[in-house]
């Protein structure tokens, strides 16, 4: 960790089923720029399964942003404490989206037995595949952007000025999460997936273009213990949404339901 967070510190809501078929402890991890609520829709035909928490990762919902710029591994961390603190005894399934898979892989890889499965919806993490347009294009924008910064002041343009017009929507809308979003979206956690022994499912949109199906192809190829779904006409949150029965019954799957 590179900064003190008191578990007690982490907003989440709790909804603990009491009956006999009640095996499961879901641990339900949202996306960039969202919160708890986030992932409840997907969750409401789970709740007979078992122990779900709902959690607002630090600097989203009502948990207190991190007093330094955070990485994912940081906040795999605090996940691990967490659960340490509040496990209920059954097996863990980590259910994330976007962002929340960043975490989960890094859970995974760095504290393996907190976690017994996961499922990870639209995750990122890795380099995306560009072509030599696209990467050029990339690149003129970078370069645009870092020679406009040194000559924003003599010419009167202001940093929000810049940011507006090159800066994509999550960077526009992080306010002062800006320096760790910019830390989380230039990671490479291909080592961290290399080493997840946890079974694992991964769910993309055909139409994701913020995380495209060929970031969770690869992702299958380095996790060992993993399968891959592409589901047909969905993209990055209609998945979470129209998609969510879809989700659903692969997950009741995936837990031998």
């Amino acid at each position: 960790m590179t900064t003190p967070y008191e578990i007690a510190d982490l907003a989440f809501d709790r909804v603990d089923t009491d009956t006999t078929a009640a095996r499961w402890h879901f641990i339900w991890a949202h996306g960039w720029g969202q919160n708890r609520d986030a992932l409840k829709p997907i969750a409401q035909s789970l709740l007979s399964f078992g122990t779900h928490d709902f959690l607002d990762f630090p600097g989203f919902g009502a948990s207190p942003r991190p007093d330094s710029a955070w990485t994912t591994a940081d906040y795999a961390d605090l996940a691990a404490r967490w659960l340490a603190a509040n496990g209920t005894g059954h097996p863990v399934v980590w259910v994330g989206h976007s962002f929340g898979c960043r975490v989960g892989i890094q859970l995974a890889a760095r504290h393996p037995a907190r976690l017994d499965r996961m499922m990870l919806i639209a995750a990122a993490g890795l380099p995306r595949h560009r072509s030599p347009l696209q990467r050029a294009k990339f690149k003129g924008r970078v370069y645009g952007y870092k020679a406009l910064k040194r000559l924003a002041p003599l010419a009167g343009v202001s940093q929000d000025q810049l940011r507006e017009k090159f800066g994509s929507a999550d960077y526009k809308a992080a306010g002062a999460m800006r320096d760790i979003l910019v830390k989380v979206v230039n990671e490479d956690l291909t080592h961290e997936a290399e080493r997840i022994s946890c079974p694992v499912y991964l769910i993309y949109g055909a139409r994701d273009a913020e995380t495209p199906p060929e970031i969770g192809q690869r992702l299958a190829s380095l996790i060992a213990t993993s399968k891959i779904d592409v589901i047909d006409g969905l993209d990055h949150y209609t998945v979470l949404g129209e998609g969510r029965h879809q989700v659903t019954k692969r997950l009741k799957s995936f837990l031998g339901a």
